[in-house]
């Protein structure tokens, strides 16, 4: 099947086979995917509208046994130089900042600390929920795991417990690409993709959303993306609990993961722009599709705004390990608000459940 008729199929409201998708990522014809992606975005969320939050991505702590190829934030259990966990008044502080600056969310994410159990974490959860009006988007899966084997607790319970103590929803990081043959090479310690998507379908189960990520760029192929989307598109045929998805490039300074990836070989602007619009189309269940300016820069940022993506993610007052591994974007609300009226669109503040905030006519 050609890619004109592959896309005609996709406008027409039928959903793609992995061999489809794959068609349209090996075409390289950005142009008729991207309009085709555009048109598909404009069906799903308000054409006239680009959504954004104001969070901040807090990393509570750096101390991480997994030691993944691709990471150049953690620092190895017993680092006692640069290795940190933050105390509670630290933490404090920096939601205070982000509710005067007008956020309304507090990502929060970490290494795998072998000394943190759940109780930790409820006691951290409550005294945050006790204080602060905020949405706790926090603890990826690999974390969540990493708790109940640490608490002799099984996902079902581990997950509950979090919730009833302030847990709002959780990230989809740590996802990389779900197929166990990559995540072998790129991470051979942490979560399978199983135990991934076990995660994300208790949390779906105990009636909170979820994102989904997908790192890529590394040593997957083209066909393992696919594979990644479909493990993502079968679980929400099964739960309907994701909201979002967004897709990044593997960013290479700093980490061992580096030196298995030519730099001719990394992807461009081009392959990010395409993954994503393959994403659109393909993923048919999944309401949004972030744009990841953070790892691509603003320009290209707002780029994928007409790539399939209708949200352009947070104006992250903190990040802390996009660039530790070398890559360091910045932003405002103002600049936001500014790229998005570039592009003839109503920039909207949104919250983590995409309900609106702010709107700026």
């Amino acid at each position: 099947m050609s890619v004109t008729q592959i896309l005609d199929k996709a406008l027409e409201g039928e959903r793609l086979s992995d061999d489809e998708a794959l068609s349209l990522l090996e075409s390289r014809d950005l142009v008729a995917v991207g309009r085709a992606a555009n048109e598909i975005r404009n069906r799903k969320a308000d054409p006239d509208r680009i959504t954004f939050i104001i969070d901040r991505n807090l990393n509570y702590t750096n101390i991480c046994y997994t030691d993944c190829d691709f990471c150049a934030f953690y620092r190895s259990p017993g680092d006692t130089r640069e290795g940190y966990l933050l105390p509670k008044p630290v933490i404090f502080k920096k939601i205070e900042e982000t509710i005067a600056l007008g956020g309304t969310g507090l990502l929060m994410q970490g290494g795998h600390h072998p000394d943190l159990g759940i109780d930790y974490y409820e006691d951290l959860f409550r005294s945050i929920k006790s204080r602060y009006k905020i949405h706790l988007h926090a603890l990826s899966p690999p974390e969540v795991q990493h708790i109940a084997r640490r608490s002799k607790l099984t996902l079902w319970q581990t997950i509950s417990r979090l919730r009833d103590a302030g847990l709002d929803s959780i990230p989809g990081g740590g996802g990389e690409i779900l197929v166990d043959r990559v995540r072998d090479e790129i991470a051979p310690k942490k979560t399978k993709t199983k135990e991934w998507l076990d995660v994300m379908r208790h949390a779906h189960r105990l009636g909170m959303s979820t994102t989904a990520t997908m790192m890529y760029g590394h040593v997957e192929t083209r066909a393992d993306r696919v594979e990644h989307m479909r493990r993502i598109r079968e679980l929400q045929d099964e739960t309907g609990g994701f909201r979002a998805f967004i897709s990044w490039t593997f960013q290479n300074d700093g980490n061992r993961l580096a030196g298995k990836v030519a730099r001719e070989d990394m992807p461009t602007s081009f392959d990010y722009l395409l993954t994503q619009a393959v994403s659109r189309i393909y993923l048919d269940n999944v309401p949004h599709i972030q744009s990841s300016w953070v790892t691509q820069g603003m320009k290209v940022g707002q780029v994928a705004l007409g790539f399939g993506a209708d949200d352009m993610g947070s104006v992250m007052i903190e990040e802390n390990v996009v660039s530790a591994a070398g890559t360091t974007h910045r932003t405002s609300t103002e600049e936001l608000v500014h790229l998005i009226k570039a592009l003839g669109k109503t920039p909207v503040q949104r919250d983590t459940l995409y309900r609106d905030v702010k709107v700026w006519n």
